[in-house]
C-alpha cells in the first residue's frame, strides 16, 4: 500500500468577491480528487496585509493573490513553492494563473457590435493590475474597428457620491448609443447607478456589460446587467496542479498561463439593437419590457400604431425576423437565463413568464435553441474549459 505524504497548503487568496470565491472553488475541485491535501485558509480581503495568522505554521506551498508590495515580500520571505493568481506580476519568477484579458475585451466589443453600436467605452479601476491590462487590450480592439476608445478610471477617492458624479458627468459626455465595458460587475453597478443620476436610459442610450457574471449583483441591479463570465474553476484546477508539481520537485517555467472566459451572460443591461428607425426601436423596447408575459402580436402593433403587414416588413428589413419571431427570441432568451441562473423547476419558470404550461415551453426552447431546457441547464452549469495541463 502506498501512502502519500500529506501536503500543507495555505490560500492566500479573499473570499470576498465572486472571481475569488471561483477560484476557490476550482481548488476544491482538485483537493476533492488529491485527498493528501491539507488547506489552510483565513477569510480576508484583497489588500489585506495581515499574514499573522500563518505565524507558526509549517507548510509545504501557497496559492496567492499577490496584490500589493507587502504581499509580494511576505511570500518571498516565506521562500515555499508558490502559485501567483493575480495578473499584477509583482513577483514575476513565479509561474501565475489569470483569465485572459484580450479575450474578454474583444468578447464584450463583439456583443455591442452585433447589437448594431459603434461606440465603444471601458470604466476601469487604475488599483488593479488587470483592469489597466483589460483597458489596453479593449482599446487596441477598438481602434483596430476604427472607432475611438473611451475610457474612465475609477479612483479610491474615499468620496463615493463625488466619483459617482464625476462617472455621470463622463458617461453624459459619450457618444450616444455607447457599449460599456466595466472592468468587473462591481463597476458594472457603478456605471448603472450613474446612469440614473444622469437620466441616461439603458441600455437604449448605454448599454453595459460587466465581467466576473456574480449573481447576486447581476440579478439585483436595475436593470439586471449583463455579464462575462471567466472560467475561475478551471483557473483554480490549474493553480492547485501547478503547485502540486512543483511541491513534487517539479520545475514549473514562471509566467502567466492564461485561461478563456466562458461565456457572456446577456442580461437586460446590454438587450438592445441599435436602430435608426424609430417605431422599431421603440417596438423593440416594448417586446424586451415584457418579456415575462404572454406578449401578443396585436399588442405590439396597437402600442406603435402599425398594421402588423407595416411592421413585419420594417423588422424584415433591419433585422430580418418578425414581429412573432423577435417575441419568442426575447421570451427564449428569458427562459435560458433563468436555466442558468436559478435552479427553479421547469414548472416554476414557466409560472414565472407566464407561459400556460411548462410542456409548451420546452418545446419552444428546443425548437429555438435545439437543445431541450434540461439539455441547456446541464451545458451551462457544467461547463468548465477543458484545459491541458502540464505532465512531467
Amino acid at each position: 500500500m502506498v501512502v502519500t505524504e500529506t501536503r500543507h497548503v495555505a490560500l492566500l487568496v479573499e473570499t470576498s468577491n465572486a472571481y475569488a470565491r471561483g477560484l476557490l472553488v476550482g481548488v476544491k475541485k482538485y483537493v476533492e480528487e488529491h485527498p493528501h491535501w491539507s488547506i489552510y485558509l483565513a477569510e480576508h480581503s484583497r489588500h489585506e496585509t495581515d499574514f499573522s495568522w500563518l505565524e507558526g505554521w509549517h507548510g509545504d506551498g501557497v496559492m496567492a493573490r499577490i496584490e500589493n508590495e507587502e504581499t509580494a515580500s511576505f511570500i518571498r520571505r516565506l521562500g515555499l513553492p508558490t502559485v501567483d493568481l493575480s495578473a499584477a506580476r509583482l513577483v514575476p519568477e513565479l509561474p501565475g494563473v489569470e483569465t485572459d484579458d484580450s479575450t474578454i475585451a474583444r468578447w464584450a466589443i463583439g456583443h455591442f457590435a452585433e447589437r448594431g453600436l459603434c461606440n465603444f467605452a471601458f470604466c476601469g479601476d487604475e488599483r488593479f493590475a488587470w483592469s489597466v491590462t483589460r483597458s489596453e487590450w479593449f482599446a487596441g480592439h477598438v481602434l483596430r474597428r476604427g472607432a475611438t476608445p473611451y475610457e474612465f478610471r475609477m479612483k479610491p477617492s474615499g468620496m463615493r457620491a463625488a466619483e459617482r458624479e464625476r462617472l455621470a458627468a463622463w458617461l453624459t459626455d459619450l457618444p450616444k448609443p455607447v457599449g460599456v465595458l466595466a472592468c468587473y460587475d462591481i463597476a458594472g453597478q457603478e456605471i448603472l447607478e450613474a446612469c440614473k443620476i444622469a437620466r441616461l436610459a439603458v441600455p437604449d442610450a448605454v448599454a453595459v456589460i460587466g465581467v466576473d457574471n456574480d449573481e447576486l449583483i447581476g440579478n439585483l441591479t436595475t436593470p439586471p446587467l449583463s455579464s462575462i463570465e471567466p472560467n475561475t474553476t478551471a483557473s483554480g484546477y490549474l493553480a492547485a496542479h501547478l503547485l502540486d508539481l512543483m511541491m513534487q520537485g517539479h520545475a514549473i517555467e514562471p509566467g502567466l498561463r492564461l485561461i478563456e472566459p466562458t461565456r457572456i451572460v446577456a442580461r437586460q443591461s446590454s438587450d438592445i439593437l441599435a436602430v435608426d428607425d424609430p417605431l422599431v426601436s421603440d417596438a423593440l423596447r416594448f417586446i424586451r419590457e415584457r418579456s415575462d408575459q404572454n406578449l401578443a402580436v396585436t399588442e405590439v402593433l396597437r402600442h406603435v400604431g402599425l398594421s402588423r403587414r407595416m411592421l413585419d416588413i420594417r423588422f424584415a428589413e433591419i433585422l430580418g425576423r418578425t414581429v412573432h419571431s423577435e417575441i419568442i427570441r426575447v421570451r427564449m432568451g428569458h427562459v435560458a437565463e433563468l436555466l442558468s441562473s436559478t435552479d427553479w423547476t421547469l414548472q416554476q419558470i414557466a409560472e414565472r413568464l407566464n407561459f400556460s404550461h411548462s410542456e409548451y415551453m420546452s418545446v419552444m426552447f428546443k425548437k429555438h435553441t435545439g437543445q431541450s431546457p434540461g439539455q441547456y441547464r446541464r451545458t451551462v452549469k457544467g461547463s468548465v474549459a477543458r484545459q491541458t495541463f502540464w505532465q512531467p
